[in-house]
């Protein structure tokens, strides 16, 4: 029960990541105001929760709904411990050369400024409070390209560095700020960036778990409460010693090209030393 009787908000939980770790935290004894603009989803994740989940719309491109979700959540049970920045979606698929400004402002106000004035909202809540803690959702995107498109990825690698900066603006206040970095998780981000139909989810969901289970050293799909976990590690005293850092969760995608750890996968210096071997055969 890491958060007994802490008030917990966290952004994005009518679904995957969200959801998960807003039962999580509900689960280890945290007041939760799950948020999102999907409210039916919200009522399937605090009929999921055998905690006390509080659900609230909030469309966080919005500052004011924003500010009136940290507000509410204050008022209600006398402050705020930790803020769960997650709520975002695939974004303009555009490449940068066909991306339009309205597509490219939208992205950013939903993925990186939205996780802006969750910090900027909720800050007045939390001073004071032993512990307070903020996790921001950013995403192997922001290691390179190749794992999202552009304005996603430059979005997450945002949230990374203002992860950073944040953290060094509130350690006055002993607030600590820090990121997840999930990898390919089954969750409906990228059924819903496709605006995929409702029949067609299920089939794909499940051509992404096989396909994942393939793409990385760890030989399974990432699951939302994979990401949960880390969450509330980062969320709680255990990782009281850290601060503006970020924790990658994928699976090991990152580790490096598949040769590295994929022995059916011969790297430069393998085939050249099978060219070799060869030439010493013949």
């Amino acid at each position: 029960m890491r958060f007994n009787g802490k008030t917990v908000v966290v952004t994005g939980a009518a679904s995957g990541i969200g959801r998960a770790s807003a039962i999580a935290f509900a689960a280890e004894g945290a007041t939760v105001y799950a948020a999102d603009i999907d409210e039916a989803g919200l009522l399937a994740t605090a009929s999921a929760s055998n905690g006390k989940v509080v659900t609230a719309r909030c469309d966080v491109t919005r500052c004011e709904d924003i500010k009136a979700l940290m507000d509410r959540a204050a008022a209600e049970t006398g402050g705020i411990d930790s803020v769960f920045n997650n709520a975002g979606a695939g974004g303009d698929r555009a490449p940068i050369d066909e991306i339009e400004p309205e597509g490219w402002d939208r992205t950013m106000d939903l993925l990186l400024r939205s996780v802006a004035f969750g910090i900027r909202y909720a800050v007045p809540h939390m001073i004071g409070r032993k512990g307070a803690s903020f996790v921001n959702t950013s995403s192997v995107a922001a290691v390179g390209p190749g794992y999202s498109p552009t304005a996603y990825a430059v979005a997450k690698a945002g949230v990374l560095h203002l992860t950073k900066v944040a953290a060094a603006d509130l350690a006055k206040h002993q607030i600590r700020v820090n990121a997840v970095q999930p990898g390919f998780i089954n969750t409906n981000i990228f059924t819903a960036s496709l605006d995929m139909p409702a029949e067609l989810e299920a089939q794909a969901k499940g051509a992404i778990a096989a396909m994942s289970q393939q793409a990385q050293p760890v030989a399974r799909g990432g699951q939302p409460d994979d990401i949960a976990q880390a969450v509330l590690f980062l969320a709680s005293e255990a990782a009281g010693f850290v601060t503006g850092t970020s924790l990658i969760v994928d699976g090991g995608i990152t580790i490096g090209p598949r040769h590295s750890w994929d022995p059916n996968m011969p790297g430069l210096f393998d085939a050249l030393q099978q060219m070799v071997d060869s030439g010493k055969a013949a």
